[in-house]
């Protein structure tokens, strides 16, 4: 049987991020009268025994990207519990080698936020205030409603404001 059309991909595991969703484009290919190419494995799916190896690479490429996802959750649950780096510096903090310290002046701003909100300003407004008062942000941009909202509900501002 000749068919016309190509999907060509680089790897399996660049073509979906689930076996279900591999196989529903596969079967999509096959309905449209299309074949699939991968440049990586190399498939034939025109065969049996290919269709059984794409299959199987399906499972095992949503096995490995699954298997990534929880060694990167426990290595930054690790980081997190003993206090390390694992992530942009968030504001109110700086770096000291591996470790998170407070930045007093960032510490200031951030009980400067938390006294505005009690008062029962709007972010936007607590934006503002600290855009017109010429508070830089960690970055030395402008202050925003969304930016004063994650400061607000941070899990580490809170643990170390409380």
């Amino acid at each position: 049987m000749y068919r016309a059309a190509v999907l060509v991909v680089y790897s399996l595991s660049r073509l979906s991020r689930s076996t279900r969703d591999t196989l529903m484009v596969a079967d999509k290919l096959d309905k449209a009268g299309a074949d699939l190419v991968s440049l990586s494995e190399r498939i034939d799916t025109t065969t049996a025994a290919g269709k059984m190896v794409f299959r199987m690479l399906a499972v095992l490429n949503e096995f490995e990207r699954d298997q990534i996802s929880e060694r990167t959750s426990a290595i930054l649950q690790h980081k997190k519990a003993k206090g390390e780096v694992y992530s942009p510096i968030p504001y109110g903090f700086k770096r000291a080698g591996t470790k998170l310290v407070a930045c007093e002046e960032e510490q200031n701003v951030i009980e400067m936020i938390h006294g505005l909100r009690r008062c029962g300003n709007s972010l936007r407004n607590i934006a503002a205030v600290l855009n017109i008062s010429g508070v830089p942000t960690k970055k030395g941009g402008k202050w925003h409603a969304s930016t004063i909202s994650f400061i607000l509900q941070n899990e580490i501002h809170q643990q170390y404001n409380s």
